[in-house]
Order: C-alpha cells, then structure tokens, then sequence
C-alpha cells in the first residue's frame, strides 16, 4: 500500500604529524587530532533549509564537540557546483574544504580526479554508513561518503484530491491532463527509473540502450498531463501549495514542512516505493585541511548526527535505522519500510550526453 507521509513537529584527516604540532591539547571525542582554536574549516551545503539548519542545529555541535570552527557556505544543487569546482581546481582555489555533492556529480567528479581520498582508520564512524554510499576511484581510495539522503515522492494538493494516490502509475492516468509537475531533467526526476520500477519490473531493466529507450517512450506519454517541467523548485511548490498544478514529484522533506504550516498538500509514498537520492561528502584535491575535513566527515557519519538531521531537516540517515535512536514515528516521518527506488546513478554518468540528447527529443516530442 501507499504511505501518506507527514513531518513531526521537531522536523526539518586527522593531522598526519601530530608531533610537528607540540603540546597542543588533544580535541575531545577525536584523539588523533589536536585541538587548535583559530583553525577553519570550509563546509558547503544546499542554500535554503538545508544551510539554516546546518547553521543553526549541526556546525554548533561540532565546533563544541572538536574545537574546530565552520565557515559555511551556500552551494546550487546539480551540475552547477561541479563546474565551479572544477574551474577552481584549475586555478588553484578551494571554495570549501567539504563539499556535499548529489551522487551523479559525485561520481562525475571522481572521473575527472577532483577529489582526494580521506583515511577509514581514521573515520571509524563511516563503517556504519551504508556501503552503496561509499565511493572509491580507480586505486581503491575512499574519496565520497555518504551525507545525507533525501525523498522525491508523489505529492498532491488535499483540496484537489481529497484521497491520496496510491500509485506513480496515476500520473499516466489521462484524467490528468495539465495537472503534473515534474522535475525537468532525466539526472534529477529519475523519471526513467520510476518508469521502469512501475511498468517495467525495476531499474534492473535500464540495462541497454533498446531498453532505456522503451521505457523513455512511456516517460514521453506524460506529456499531455504535464504542465511544468520545472528548474524552479519554488515554482512547483507555490502552485502545488495553491492546487495550480496539483500533482507531482517533489521533494518529501519540504512538502512535509509545508504541509505543517498549514498548506493544502502531502506527500504519499507510492506502492512501488519512492524515489531516494543522496549528497556525498567530498574533499576537492587542492585542499590543505584534510584533518579537519576527515574529523566533520566522521562526526557526519555518528547514528547520532543522522538522527539529529532526520529530526530537525526531514533526511533520511545514511546509516541503518537500527544504528540510530529513532522511534517508530519519527523514522516513518522521514523514510519508508517500502523498498525505495534507488537512482542507476552508473547510467547517468556513463551515458550522460546520450541521456540528455534523447531526453531534450522527448521533450519536444
């Protein structure tokens, strides 16, 4: 069955050369490190509530817990920040020491050699985090763990559709004509694996070119019931809010919010499972704080950081839900016990031109 999901209301390396550094006292909780009082670490995370709530909830904690303080900075989701990284590589600029990336830019980035591998001796927290969050380039290194995790669900406007939907199939349904939001691009919407897990048997399916190609022909059905193809998540979320556009794939987390100040909408779990994506910490090679960055990395991968942010951000942890101390409600407020839909993140970074070129097709039908 679909779940309706809704938010509580509490919502949403280490130093190589300790001996060069004297008698510095060691920072708690992080014995291999020395606690230095006027070292800055450079974090960046979304913009929006992802920031207001690093800044307010988690970079406090830290800086308590390690001595080490955060100069947080507000990253664009997508490509755009790779690019910006990648520009920077070139120059020699570190824009952040730790930089939270969705997984395709992640895996993106790995290919192009942009980031440097962190110690696991010295994170014994990421041994909880779960293995298909962990990334590793062509020598073995760990160079992308795990940050957070996110739902896109099947959200509505409760004045529109007083009954929830049940099914991703219903945006196929034809009474839904210039009713859908949808998020533009085959690397964000995860259209083609929802398609396949709906009509195809699972994303397992997405294994040929042929293939991928049927299942794109279904995505392309929806385009008499689609009104928005949106960039602008803001756009989508104030006509869901005000029943415009009263059907579509948004994020869970913010849908949730909303509905907790008292907007006509919800977010519902489909049968088929919702679609789950992730952010990765990384370390851009040019950076000189690698101890720093592997302490945060660590204290990010603690069950207790993942409960803190599934309580104050909406996130799902990237650990098991066993490790955390998360009640009942609580981890149903923010994840599923429905098996999710999880990216092919392998095809949209090994096909990416070609996805992009038959998606824009699609498109314009």
């Amino acid at each position: 069955m679909a779940t309706v999901l809704t938010l509580p209301t509490t919502r949403r390396r280490l130093l190589r050369n300790i001996s060069t550094l004297g008698a510095a006292s060691l920072i708690g909780g992080f014995p291999n490190v020395l606690r230095a009082a006027d070292r800055t670490l450079k974090v960046a995370v979304y913009g929006g509530l992802y920031k207001d709530t690093f800044d307010k909830e988690v970079f406090p904690a830290f800086t308590k817990a390690s001595g080490i303080k955060i100069d947080s900075v507000a990253e664009p989701t997508g490509e755009a920040w790779l690019v910006q990284l990648q520009q920077a590589a070139k120059a020699g600029r570190v824009p952040a020491d730790v930089n939270m990336m969705a997984q395709v830019p992640a895996l993106r980035g790995i290919a192009l050699g942009l980031w440097q591998g962190v110690n696991e001796k010295r994170l014994p927290h990421i041994s909880g985090v779960l293995p298909r969050l962990i990334s590793k380039d062509k020598d073995g290194h760990t160079v992308a763990v795990g940050a957070s995790s996110w739902y896109i669900t099947l959200v509505s406007n409760t004045k529109v559709f007083p009954e929830a939907p049940t099914s991703w199939a219903e945006f196929w349904d034809p009474k839904h004509k210039n009713q859908l939001g949808v998020l533009a691009n085959a690397g964000n919407s995860y259209l083609l694996e929802i398609t396949a897990k709906t009509f195809f048997g699972g994303t397992d399916f997405l294994s040929s070119d042929e293939n991928i190609k049927r299942v794109l022909a279904k995505v392309g059905e929806l385009r008499p019931n689609v009104r928005l193809w949106y960039r602008d998540e803001a756009q989508f979320e104030q006509a869901l809010k005000a029943g415009e556009i009263p059907m579509g794939q948004y994020y869970h987390d913010v849908t949730g919010q909303a509905a907790l100040d008292g907007f006509p909408v919800r977010s519902t779990m489909p049968k088929e499972g919702g679609l789950i994506d992730s952010g990765s910490w990384v370390i851009p090679k040019a950076s000189k704080l690698v101890d720093l960055g592997e302490v945060f990395i660590d204290y990010m991968s603690q069950p207790s950081t993942q409960a803190l942010l599934a309580r104050k951000l909406g996130s799902t942890p990237v650990v098991d839900r066993s490790l955390t101390d998360l009640t009942d409600e609580e981890f149903a407020a923010v994840s599923s016990s429905i098996d999710p839909i999880v990216p092919r993140y392998d095809m949209h970074v090994a096909r990416a031109d070609w996805l992009s070129q038959i998606w824009a097709e699609m498109q314009q039908g």
